[in-house]
Protein backbone atom coordinates (compact mmCIF):
# COMPACT_ATOMS: atom_id res chain seq x y z
CA UNK A 1 0.00 0.00 0.00
CA UNK A 2 1.39 3.42 -0.97
CA UNK A 3 1.72 6.32 1.81
CA UNK A 4 -0.92 8.01 3.49
CA UNK A 5 -1.10 11.83 1.74
CA UNK A 6 -2.22 15.50 2.56
CA UNK A 7 -3.10 17.89 0.65
CA UNK A 8 -2.61 21.68 1.43
CA UNK A 9 -4.50 24.16 -0.36
CA UNK A 10 -6.19 27.70 0.51
CA UNK A 11 -8.95 29.83 -0.76
CA UNK A 12 -6.63 32.31 -2.47
CA UNK A 13 -2.98 32.21 -3.40
CA UNK A 14 -0.39 34.31 -1.44
CA UNK A 15 -1.80 32.97 1.91
CA UNK A 16 0.86 31.01 3.02
CA UNK A 17 1.01 27.57 2.05
CA UNK A 18 4.50 27.52 1.05
CA UNK A 19 6.18 28.28 4.61
CA UNK A 20 3.18 26.41 6.23
CA UNK A 21 4.37 23.09 4.01
CA UNK A 22 7.77 23.83 4.78
CA UNK A 23 7.39 23.77 8.97
CA UNK A 24 4.92 20.59 8.31
CA UNK A 25 7.31 18.76 6.52
CA UNK A 26 10.54 19.49 8.90
CA UNK A 27 8.08 19.16 11.95
CA UNK A 28 7.12 15.64 11.25
CA UNK A 29 10.72 14.93 9.68
CA UNK A 30 11.82 15.70 13.30
CA UNK A 31 9.01 13.04 14.71
CA UNK A 32 11.11 10.53 12.57
CA UNK A 33 8.97 10.13 10.07
CA UNK A 34 10.09 9.62 6.62
CA UNK A 35 8.52 12.79 4.85
CA UNK A 36 8.01 13.54 0.91
CA UNK A 37 6.33 16.28 -0.92
CA UNK A 38 4.60 17.45 -4.31
CA UNK A 39 3.37 20.71 -5.44
CA UNK A 40 0.10 20.44 -7.52
CA UNK A 41 1.00 22.81 -10.92
CA UNK A 42 3.35 23.65 -13.22
CA UNK A 43 5.48 25.56 -10.49
CA UNK A 44 9.35 24.99 -10.33
CA UNK A 45 9.78 26.66 -7.45
CA UNK A 46 7.94 25.45 -4.13
CA UNK A 47 9.35 21.70 -4.96
CA UNK A 48 12.84 23.02 -4.78
CA UNK A 49 12.05 24.39 -1.25
CA UNK A 50 10.36 21.02 0.04
CA UNK A 51 13.41 19.25 -1.85
CA UNK A 52 15.49 21.35 1.06
CA UNK A 53 13.04 20.77 4.28
CA UNK A 54 13.01 16.63 3.02
CA UNK A 55 15.94 16.28 1.26
CA UNK A 56 13.92 14.54 -1.21
CA UNK A 57 13.17 15.45 -4.63
CA UNK A 58 9.54 17.06 -5.22
CA UNK A 59 7.76 16.33 -8.26
CA UNK A 60 5.02 18.25 -9.79
CA UNK A 61 1.25 16.90 -10.51
CA UNK A 62 -0.35 18.99 -12.92
CA UNK A 63 -3.98 17.76 -13.75
CA UNK A 64 -4.59 19.79 -16.60
CA UNK A 65 -1.17 18.98 -18.46
CA UNK A 66 -0.69 15.57 -17.49
CA UNK A 67 -2.38 12.17 -18.33
CA UNK A 68 -3.75 10.09 -15.74
CA UNK A 69 -1.27 7.49 -15.72
CA UNK A 70 1.62 10.37 -15.31
CA UNK A 71 0.12 11.61 -12.36
CA UNK A 72 -0.22 8.33 -10.98
CA UNK A 73 2.95 7.04 -11.74
CA UNK A 74 4.34 10.46 -10.27
CA UNK A 75 2.13 9.98 -6.75
CA UNK A 76 3.61 6.42 -6.31
CA UNK A 77 7.31 7.55 -7.32
CA UNK A 78 6.92 10.28 -4.67
CA UNK A 79 5.40 8.12 -1.94
CA UNK A 80 8.06 5.02 -2.50
CA UNK A 81 10.11 4.74 0.94
CA UNK A 82 7.95 7.30 2.89
CA UNK A 83 5.79 7.49 5.62
CA UNK A 84 3.30 10.77 5.02
CA UNK A 85 3.45 12.58 1.55
CA UNK A 86 2.24 16.37 1.78
CA UNK A 87 1.07 17.99 -1.55
CA UNK A 88 1.33 21.82 -1.88
CA UNK A 89 -1.54 23.00 -4.03
CA UNK A 90 -1.57 26.37 -6.54
CA UNK A 91 -3.25 29.33 -5.78
CA UNK A 92 -6.46 29.02 -4.62
CA UNK A 93 -8.43 25.65 -4.39
CA UNK A 94 -10.23 26.35 -7.83
CA UNK A 95 -7.97 28.15 -9.79
CA UNK A 96 -6.81 26.46 -12.85
CA UNK A 97 -6.51 27.04 -16.72
CA UNK A 98 -8.73 29.64 -18.33
CA UNK A 99 -10.83 26.43 -19.28
CA UNK A 100 -12.20 26.05 -15.83
CA UNK A 101 -9.85 22.57 -15.63
CA UNK A 102 -6.51 21.75 -13.81
CA UNK A 103 -7.07 23.42 -10.04
CA UNK A 104 -6.00 21.38 -7.31
CA UNK A 105 -9.51 20.69 -6.37
CA UNK A 106 -9.41 18.61 -9.51
CA UNK A 107 -6.70 17.01 -8.36
CA UNK A 108 -7.89 16.15 -5.09
CA UNK A 109 -11.29 14.70 -6.54
CA UNK A 110 -8.98 12.75 -9.00
CA UNK A 111 -6.92 10.62 -6.66
CA UNK A 112 -9.19 11.19 -4.08
CA UNK A 113 -6.44 13.20 -1.83
CA UNK A 114 -7.92 15.04 1.63
CA UNK A 115 -7.36 18.44 1.49
CA UNK A 116 -6.11 20.90 4.73
CA UNK A 117 -7.63 24.13 4.13
CA UNK A 118 -5.07 27.50 5.02
CA UNK A 119 -6.79 30.58 5.63
CA UNK A 120 -4.64 33.78 6.04
CA UNK A 121 -7.24 35.53 8.50
CA UNK A 122 -4.66 38.63 8.53
CA UNK A 123 -7.79 40.83 7.35
CA UNK A 124 -10.53 38.39 8.56
CA UNK A 125 -12.91 38.00 11.48
CA UNK A 126 -16.22 36.59 11.83
CA UNK A 127 -16.51 36.20 7.89
CA UNK A 128 -14.05 33.64 8.23
CA UNK A 129 -17.04 31.48 8.71
CA UNK A 130 -18.98 32.19 5.27
CA UNK A 131 -15.60 31.96 3.28
CA UNK A 132 -14.79 28.23 4.43
CA UNK A 133 -18.20 27.36 4.32
CA UNK A 134 -18.39 28.20 0.80
CA UNK A 135 -15.63 26.05 -0.20
CA UNK A 136 -16.99 22.71 1.89
CA UNK A 137 -20.11 22.61 -0.48
CA UNK A 138 -17.91 23.75 -3.39
CA UNK A 139 -17.71 20.23 -4.53
CA UNK A 140 -18.64 17.09 -2.90
CA UNK A 141 -15.89 14.92 -4.20
CA UNK A 142 -13.48 17.42 -2.54
CA UNK A 143 -12.89 16.50 0.93
CA UNK A 144 -11.87 19.35 3.34
CA UNK A 145 -11.03 17.65 6.42
CA UNK A 146 -9.46 20.32 8.55
CA UNK A 147 -8.52 23.87 8.66
CA UNK A 148 -5.29 26.04 9.42
CA UNK A 149 -5.65 29.66 10.43
CA UNK A 150 -2.73 31.34 9.24
CA UNK A 151 -1.07 34.70 9.65
CA UNK A 152 -3.53 35.32 13.50
CA UNK A 153 -2.96 38.52 15.12
CA UNK A 154 -3.13 36.49 18.64
CA UNK A 155 -4.97 34.37 21.32
CA UNK A 156 -7.89 37.44 21.14
CA UNK A 157 -8.16 37.20 17.46
CA UNK A 158 -7.66 33.09 16.94
CA UNK A 159 -10.82 32.91 20.08
CA UNK A 160 -12.81 34.94 17.72
CA UNK A 161 -12.06 33.21 14.38
CA UNK A 162 -12.47 30.07 16.55
CA UNK A 163 -16.13 30.53 17.37
CA UNK A 164 -17.47 32.18 13.95
CA UNK A 165 -16.10 28.40 12.49
CA UNK A 166 -17.76 26.43 15.09
CA UNK A 167 -20.87 28.15 15.25
CA UNK A 168 -21.69 27.56 11.47
CA UNK A 169 -19.64 24.02 10.33
CA UNK A 170 -18.13 21.13 12.17
CA UNK A 171 -14.87 20.76 10.44
CA UNK A 172 -12.01 20.47 12.46
CA UNK A 173 -9.77 23.60 13.19
CA UNK A 174 -6.49 22.06 13.76
CA UNK A 175 -4.49 25.08 14.45
CA UNK A 176 -3.30 28.41 14.00
CA UNK A 177 -0.24 30.48 13.19
CA UNK A 178 0.34 33.71 13.64
CA UNK A 179 2.11 36.64 11.91
CA UNK A 180 5.63 36.23 12.25
CA UNK A 181 8.33 38.00 10.13
CA UNK A 182 11.01 35.92 10.62
CA UNK A 183 8.74 33.44 8.00
CA UNK A 184 9.53 35.87 5.04
CA UNK A 185 10.66 34.31 2.09
CA UNK A 186 12.33 36.70 -0.86
CA UNK A 187 10.65 37.59 -3.81
CA UNK A 188 11.30 38.31 -7.08
CA UNK A 189 9.54 38.40 -11.04
CA UNK A 190 6.75 35.48 -11.00
CA UNK A 191 7.76 33.68 -8.03
CA UNK A 192 10.16 33.05 -4.92
CA UNK A 193 13.89 33.74 -5.42
CA UNK A 194 15.80 30.24 -5.95
CA UNK A 195 16.92 28.29 -1.95
CA UNK A 196 20.34 28.32 -3.28
CA UNK A 197 20.17 32.88 -3.31
CA UNK A 198 18.68 32.98 0.42
CA UNK A 199 21.09 32.94 3.38
CA UNK A 200 18.29 32.63 5.82
CA UNK A 201 16.66 29.67 3.91
CA UNK A 202 17.57 27.12 7.26
CA UNK A 203 16.42 29.53 9.71
CA UNK A 204 13.03 30.19 7.94
CA UNK A 205 12.57 26.09 7.75
CA UNK A 206 13.44 25.40 11.60
CA UNK A 207 11.22 28.72 13.02
CA UNK A 208 8.07 27.34 11.01
CA UNK A 209 9.18 23.73 11.75
CA UNK A 210 8.85 25.13 15.27
CA UNK A 211 5.71 27.19 15.41
CA UNK A 212 3.75 23.83 13.46
CA UNK A 213 4.84 21.17 16.37
CA UNK A 214 4.07 24.01 18.85
CA UNK A 215 0.68 25.22 17.65
CA UNK A 216 -0.91 22.81 15.67
CA UNK A 217 -2.52 18.97 16.23
CA UNK A 218 0.11 16.74 14.49
CA UNK A 219 -1.66 13.50 15.97
CA UNK A 220 -4.60 14.77 14.35
CA UNK A 221 -3.57 15.66 11.13
CA UNK A 222 -1.83 12.47 11.07
CA UNK A 223 -4.96 10.89 11.51
CA UNK A 224 -6.73 12.64 8.68
CA UNK A 225 -4.17 11.27 6.35
CA UNK A 226 -5.09 8.91 3.93
CA UNK A 227 -3.61 7.41 0.40
CA UNK A 228 -5.12 7.87 -3.09
CA UNK A 229 -7.89 6.05 -3.50
CA UNK A 230 -6.94 5.41 -7.25
CA UNK A 231 -4.54 2.74 -8.49
CA UNK A 232 -3.32 2.21 -11.93
CA UNK A 233 -1.48 -1.01 -13.12
CA UNK A 234 0.58 -0.33 -15.65
CA UNK A 235 3.93 0.37 -17.09
CA UNK A 236 5.83 3.83 -15.60
CA UNK A 237 4.46 7.13 -17.07
CA UNK A 238 7.51 8.81 -19.74
CA UNK A 239 6.35 12.25 -20.25
CA UNK A 240 9.10 12.55 -22.92
CA UNK A 241 10.86 10.47 -24.87
CA UNK A 242 15.10 10.60 -23.98
CA UNK A 243 16.48 13.38 -26.17
CA UNK A 244 19.26 10.52 -26.50
CA UNK A 245 21.22 7.55 -25.32
CA UNK A 246 23.52 10.31 -23.25
CA UNK A 247 21.37 13.83 -22.44
CA UNK A 248 24.08 16.34 -20.91
CA UNK A 249 21.26 18.52 -18.73
CA UNK A 250 22.61 21.94 -17.64
CA UNK A 251 22.16 22.30 -14.09
CA UNK A 252 22.78 25.73 -11.93
CA UNK A 253 21.62 28.85 -10.44
CA UNK A 254 20.88 29.89 -14.27
CA UNK A 255 19.19 26.78 -15.51
CA UNK A 256 17.41 25.14 -12.37
CA UNK A 257 13.66 24.62 -13.87
CA UNK A 258 13.68 20.75 -14.59
CA UNK A 259 11.00 18.72 -13.57
CA UNK A 260 11.79 15.16 -11.89
CA UNK A 261 9.28 13.13 -14.02
CA UNK A 262 11.00 14.14 -16.76
CA UNK A 263 14.43 13.07 -15.80
CA UNK A 264 12.96 9.96 -13.99
CA UNK A 265 11.29 9.41 -17.18
CA UNK A 266 14.23 9.11 -19.18
CA UNK A 267 16.23 7.50 -16.88
CA UNK A 268 13.36 4.84 -17.08
CA UNK A 269 13.82 4.38 -20.67
CA UNK A 270 17.52 3.80 -20.61
CA UNK A 271 19.04 7.27 -20.98
CA UNK A 272 22.30 7.91 -19.18
CA UNK A 273 21.85 11.90 -17.74
CA UNK A 274 25.26 13.91 -17.64
CA UNK A 275 24.79 17.21 -15.71
CA UNK A 276 27.08 20.17 -16.04
CA UNK A 277 27.19 23.92 -15.19
CA UNK A 278 27.03 26.94 -17.86
CA UNK A 279 27.98 29.10 -14.96
CA UNK A 280 31.24 27.32 -13.82
CA UNK A 281 32.14 27.53 -17.98
CA UNK A 282 31.79 23.11 -18.03
CA UNK A 283 30.81 21.68 -21.57
CA UNK A 284 28.63 19.88 -22.11
CA UNK A 285 29.70 15.77 -22.00
CA UNK A 286 31.68 15.47 -25.33
CA UNK A 287 29.89 12.05 -26.39
CA UNK A 288 26.21 13.50 -25.41
CA UNK A 289 23.88 12.64 -28.46
CA UNK A 290 21.75 15.36 -26.73
CA UNK A 291 21.93 18.60 -24.68
CA UNK A 292 19.07 19.46 -22.52
CA UNK A 293 18.99 23.78 -21.62
CA UNK A 294 16.14 24.14 -19.29
CA UNK A 295 14.74 27.11 -18.04
CA UNK A 296 16.14 29.14 -15.07
CA UNK A 297 17.47 32.91 -14.44
CA UNK A 298 20.25 33.52 -17.11
CA UNK A 299 18.68 37.02 -17.02
CA UNK A 300 20.51 37.46 -13.63
CA UNK A 301 23.80 35.61 -14.98
CA UNK A 302 24.22 36.78 -18.29
CA UNK A 303 27.34 38.39 -17.60
CA UNK A 304 29.21 35.11 -16.80
CA UNK A 305 27.76 33.03 -19.19
CA UNK A 306 28.81 35.54 -21.96
CA UNK A 307 32.24 34.89 -20.61
CA UNK A 308 31.78 31.33 -20.73
CA UNK A 309 33.31 30.30 -23.62
CA UNK A 310 33.95 26.53 -22.37
CA UNK A 311 30.33 26.41 -22.03
CA UNK A 312 29.66 28.33 -25.42
CA UNK A 313 32.19 26.47 -28.06
CA UNK A 314 31.12 23.12 -25.83
CA UNK A 315 27.35 23.71 -27.53
CA UNK A 316 28.46 24.78 -30.69
CA UNK A 317 30.93 21.54 -30.72
CA UNK A 318 27.91 19.74 -30.12
CA UNK A 319 25.34 21.18 -32.35
CA UNK A 320 28.59 20.21 -35.53
CA UNK A 321 28.43 16.84 -34.43
CA UNK A 322 24.15 16.81 -34.89
CA UNK A 323 23.96 16.41 -31.16
CA UNK A 324 19.67 17.42 -30.61
CA UNK A 325 20.37 20.72 -28.36
CA UNK A 326 17.13 22.07 -26.97
CA UNK A 327 16.60 24.94 -24.93
CA UNK A 328 13.48 25.47 -22.80
CA UNK A 329 12.37 29.29 -21.79
CA UNK A 330 16.12 30.76 -20.25
CA UNK A 331 17.79 27.86 -22.07
CA UNK A 332 16.14 29.45 -25.40
CA UNK A 333 16.91 32.61 -24.38
CA UNK A 334 20.72 31.47 -23.50
CA UNK A 335 20.95 29.34 -27.37
CA UNK A 336 20.21 33.11 -29.29
CA UNK A 337 22.19 35.54 -30.26
CA UNK A 338 21.85 38.32 -28.15
CA UNK A 339 20.40 38.82 -24.22
CA UNK A 340 19.97 42.27 -23.19
CA UNK A 341 19.99 42.00 -19.12
CA UNK A 342 17.18 44.68 -16.72
CA UNK A 343 19.50 47.28 -16.94
CA UNK A 344 19.36 47.44 -20.63
CA UNK A 345 23.43 45.48 -21.32
CA UNK A 346 23.46 43.51 -24.33
CA UNK A 347 25.29 40.37 -23.41
CA UNK A 348 26.54 37.89 -26.18
CA UNK A 349 24.53 34.28 -25.74
CA UNK A 350 25.57 31.12 -27.79
CA UNK A 351 24.37 32.14 -31.12
CA UNK A 352 23.23 28.42 -32.32
CA UNK A 353 19.32 30.22 -32.99
CA UNK A 354 18.33 33.82 -35.27
CA UNK A 355 17.08 34.89 -31.55
CA UNK A 356 17.82 37.97 -29.15
CA UNK A 357 15.81 38.89 -26.26
CA UNK A 358 15.13 41.26 -23.67
CA UNK A 359 14.21 41.87 -19.98
CA UNK A 360 14.92 45.75 -20.54
CA UNK A 361 11.08 45.96 -21.10
CA UNK A 362 9.36 42.98 -19.34
CA UNK A 363 6.15 41.72 -21.44
CA UNK A 364 4.73 38.63 -19.17
CA UNK A 365 3.84 36.09 -20.18
CA UNK A 366 1.93 33.00 -18.20
CA UNK A 367 -0.58 30.23 -18.95
CA UNK A 368 -1.11 26.67 -19.72
CA UNK A 369 -0.21 25.40 -23.88
CA UNK A 370 -1.37 22.97 -26.45
CA UNK A 371 1.29 22.73 -28.85
CA UNK A 372 1.95 20.82 -32.21
CA UNK A 373 5.50 20.05 -33.08
CA UNK A 374 6.75 21.24 -36.44
CA UNK A 375 8.79 18.50 -37.91
CA UNK A 376 9.93 15.29 -36.37
CA UNK A 377 12.69 15.17 -33.77
CA UNK A 378 13.46 13.01 -30.75
CA UNK A 379 10.71 14.99 -29.38
CA UNK A 380 8.27 12.89 -31.63
CA UNK A 381 6.90 13.02 -35.23
CA UNK A 382 6.23 15.74 -37.00
CA UNK A 383 2.61 16.81 -35.42
CA UNK A 384 3.28 15.27 -32.18
CA UNK A 385 1.35 16.92 -29.36
CA UNK A 386 2.03 18.22 -25.66
CA UNK A 387 0.98 20.61 -22.72
CA UNK A 388 3.46 22.66 -21.94
CA UNK A 389 3.26 26.03 -19.63
CA UNK A 390 4.76 29.56 -20.36
CA UNK A 391 6.02 31.41 -17.46
CA UNK A 392 8.51 34.40 -18.32
CA UNK A 393 8.70 38.08 -18.22
CA UNK A 394 11.43 37.89 -21.42
CA UNK A 395 10.23 40.03 -24.64
CA UNK A 396 11.08 39.00 -27.77
CA UNK A 397 13.18 41.37 -30.01
CA UNK A 398 13.68 39.29 -33.19
CA UNK A 399 13.44 35.29 -33.94
CA UNK A 400 13.80 33.64 -37.47
CA UNK A 401 14.02 29.99 -38.57
CA UNK A 402 11.11 28.03 -38.93
CA UNK A 403 8.92 27.42 -36.22
CA UNK A 404 9.89 24.67 -32.98
CA UNK A 405 5.82 24.16 -32.97
CA UNK A 406 2.54 25.91 -32.73
CA UNK A 407 0.41 26.64 -30.06
CA UNK A 408 -2.79 27.33 -28.28
CA UNK A 409 -4.18 28.85 -24.98
CA UNK A 410 -6.12 26.11 -22.56
CA UNK A 411 -9.48 27.37 -24.23
CA UNK A 412 -8.12 25.73 -27.48
CA UNK A 413 -7.59 29.66 -29.19
CA UNK A 414 -4.67 29.07 -31.48
CA UNK A 415 -1.52 31.45 -30.77
CA UNK A 416 0.24 30.72 -33.99
CA UNK A 417 4.19 29.21 -34.20
CA UNK A 418 6.44 29.37 -31.06
CA UNK A 419 9.69 29.20 -31.09
CA UNK A 420 12.61 28.38 -34.05
CA UNK A 421 14.37 25.13 -34.78
CA UNK A 422 17.34 25.40 -37.33
CA UNK A 423 18.91 21.84 -37.84
CA UNK A 424 19.14 19.88 -34.75
CA UNK A 425 18.94 22.75 -32.97
CA UNK A 426 15.68 23.65 -31.36
CA UNK A 427 13.69 25.63 -28.58
CA UNK A 428 11.09 28.01 -27.32
CA UNK A 429 9.78 29.88 -24.28
CA UNK A 430 7.48 26.99 -23.16
CA UNK A 431 7.96 24.27 -20.76
CA UNK A 432 7.05 20.87 -22.24
CA UNK A 433 4.77 18.87 -19.41
CA UNK A 434 3.57 15.90 -20.88
CA UNK A 435 2.41 14.27 -23.94
CA UNK A 436 -1.06 14.75 -24.74
CA UNK A 437 -3.08 11.97 -24.78
CA UNK A 438 -4.51 10.83 -28.19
Amino acid sequence: MTAPALLLAAPFTGSGKTVLCLGLLRALAARGLAVAAFKVGPDFLDPAFHERATGRPSPNLDPWAMRLPTLVELFEWTASGAEIVIGEGMMGLADGAPDGRGSTGDLAALLGLPVILVVDCSRLGASVAPLVDGFLRWREEVEIVGLVLNRVAGPEHAELLREACEASFSTRILGWLPEDPALVLAERHLGLVLPEEQPRLEAVIARAGELVAERLDLDRLLRLARPPSLAILGPRARPWPPLGRKIAVARDAAFAFTYPSVLEGWRAAGAELAFFSPLADEAPAADADAVYLPGGYPELHAGRLAAASTFRSGLAAAAARGAFVYGECGGYMALGRTLVDAEGTAHRMAGLLPLETSLAEPAPRIGWRRIRLEGGSPLGRDGARYKAHEFHVARTLSEGGPPFARAADARGRELGPVGCRIGSIAGSFLHLIDREAD
